[in-house]
C-alpha cells in the first residue's frame, strides 16, 4: 500500500476538475499588472479572488519602506524570537498594534493560520471547555486538535445555541473559551458578535474573535466587528492576520488579559516558527498607518462591495445574507460551479472556486473579494460576465430575476 493511497478518493476528485479544464487550486499569474488585474494565460484577467481588501499590495510607500528594511535587514530572521531575538521592526509593529486595537499586549505570528492555531491551543488546557463555531475556519478546528480541551460546536451564529450548549458546561469546571469569527469567508456574513459576548459573559467566558476578514473593514477605525458593534471591552482576545487587508503575510493576537507574555514561553507555534522578516513587517507597519486613516478607503470598499452584491443578486444568483466584502455565489452542484469558473477564467475574471467539504452545508460557491481599488468599470464587468456565463449554464432564470428583485 502506498503511502498516499489514503487520499485515492480526494486525488479522483482532484482529476475530475482538472479535466473540466484550468487547475482553479494552481493558477499562475504570469504578471502582476496592479493589485486589480494580472496577466494569467497570456490574457489580461480581473482578479476579484485575492482577498486586498484595501488594496495595499502595490501602496507604494509600503513597498519602498519593506525594501529600506530588506536591505538594512537581510532577507529573513533565519530562526524563532525565541532562539535568534528580535528585530526593532517586530517590537515597533506590537506595539503599534496594541495601540491600535487599545490594548495592553500584542504579539506577531508568521502567518494568520499560525495565530489561530498558536493561541486557541495554547489558551485551552485539558479541564477547559473550548466552544466554537460549527463554519469556523479550518486553523480554528486544526487548532481544537492540538489541545486536549473538551471541544463543542455551535450551530452557525446562532448564540441561543450557544447558550444552551454553555449551560450543560456550566458546573463541568475549568475555563470555557467562546471562539468566532467577525467576517465568514465563504459568504461573507458577519457574527451577531453583540450577541455572543453577552452569552459568553453570562456564563462566565473567555471571548476569542478572529478578526481576519473584518479587520480594516468594519468599524469607524478599521478595528473590525467588535468596534462595528462596540463590544470590544467584552474581547479577550482579537486574532488576526496581515495578509487581507494589509496586504502583506503575517498574523496577531492583542488582549488585555494579565500575563499575557507568557504565551510566549507556552505557545509552541510561536516560539518554534521563524519570525517575519523585516522587509514584511516594514510594509505591515506603513500599511497599518494606512488603515489608521483608511476610513475613505473603507467607503470605498463598501461602496464596492455593495455594487457588487446587488448587481449579482438583481441578476438572479442566490448571494450571502450580508454585504461585505466577500461576496459568493451559491450553486446548485460542484460540477456546475467548476465549468462556472472555467468560462469565467476564459472571459478574463478571476474568482474563487469553493467546494464542499470545505464550505458551509455542502455548498458549490464562487466566492469574490472585492477591493476598494477595484474601479466600477471592474466591477460592472465582472457581474455582466457573470450574468452571461449564468445564462449559458442555466444558473439564472426570468424567475429568479423576478424574485431577486
Amino acid at each position: 500500500m502506498g503511502i498516499l493511497d489514503k487520499f485515492k478518493d480526494l486525488n479522483a476528485a482532484y482529476d475530475d476538475i482538472k479535466s473540466a479544464g484550468a487547475d482553479p487550486f494552481s493558477v499562475r499569474f504570469d504578471e502582476m499588472l496592479s493589485s486589480t488585474e494580472a496577466v494569467v494565460g497570456g490574457k489580461k484577467t480581473i482578479l476579484f479572488g485575492t482577498n486586498n481588501y484595501l488594496g495595499l499590495t502595490f501602496d507604494q510607500h509600503s513597498v519602498e519602506q519593506a525594501v529600506t528594511a530588506l536591505r538594512e535587514n537581510g532577507t529573513g530572521t533565519t530562526g524563532s524570537r525565541i532562539a535568534n531575538g528580535s528585530y526593532g521592526w517586530h517590537q515597533r509593529l506590537e506595539t503599534e498594534l496594541a495601540e491600535f486595537f487599545g490594548r495592553r499586549h500584542a504579539m506577531t505570528f508568521t502567518t494568520g493560520y499560525q495565530a489561530n492555531l498558536g493561541i486557541i491551543s495554547t489558551l485551552a488546557g485539558r479541564d477547559d471547555h473550548l466552544v466554537i463555531d460549527a463554519d469556523s475556519h479550518a486553523c480554528i478546528y486544526d487548532a481544537c486538535k492540538l489541545t486536549s480541551a473538551q471541544v463543542t460546536r455551535f450551530k452557525h451564529n446562532d448564540f441561543n445555541d450557544l447558550r444552551k450548549r454553555l449551560s450543560r458546561l456550566e458546573d463541568k469546571g475549568g475555563n470555557i473559551i467562546v471562539v468566532t469569527e467577525g467576517i465568514y469567508s465563504m459568504l461573507g456574513d458577519k457574527a451577531p458578535l453583540k450577541e455572543i459576548a453577552a452569552v459568553t459573559k453570562e456564563f462566565g467566558g473567555y471571548l476569542v474573535v478572529d478578526e481576519a476578514h473584518s479587520m480594516g473593514v468594519l468599524g469607524a477605525n478599521g478595528r473590525g466587528l467588535a468596534e462595528e458593534q462596540g463590544v470590544e471591552d467584552q474581547v479577550d482576545f482579537i486574532v488576526g492576520t496581515f495578509s487581507k487587508s494589509l496586504g502583506a503575510v503575517g498574523g496577531f493576537c492583542v488582549s488585555n488579559v494579565d500575563d499575557f507574555d507568557l504565551l510566549r514561553v507556552a505557545c509552541r507555534p510561536y516560539m518554534f516558527t521563524a519570525s517575519l522578516p523585516c522587509s514584511v513587517v516594514a510594509s505591515v507597519v506603513t500599511s497599518l498607518e494606512k488603515v489608521k486613516n483608511g476610513q475613505f478607503l473603507r467607503e470605498k470598499l463598501m461602496n464596492n462591495a455593495q455594487r457588487l452584491y446587488d448587481g449579482l443578486r438583481n441578476a438572479g444568483f442566490d448571494v450571502g445574507p450580508d454585504v461585505s466584502p466577500v461576496v459568493a455565489i451559491q450553486l446548485t452542484s460542484p460540477d456546475l460551479a467548476v465549468a462556472f469558473w472555467n468560462a469565467l477564467l476564459e472571459e478574463g475574471l478571476y474568482v474563487n472556486l469553493a467546494l464542499p467539504p470545505a464550505t458551509p452545508m455542502g455548498q458549490a460557491l464562487l466566492r469574490s473579494s472585492v477591493s476598494a481599488v477595484h474601479s466600477q468599470k471592474q466591477i460592472d464587468n465582472a457581474i455582466a460576465l457573470f450574468t452571461k456565463v449564468g445564462r449559458e449554464f442555466g444558473a439564472i432564470t426570468p424567475e429568479r430575476i423576478a424574485s431577486a428583485s
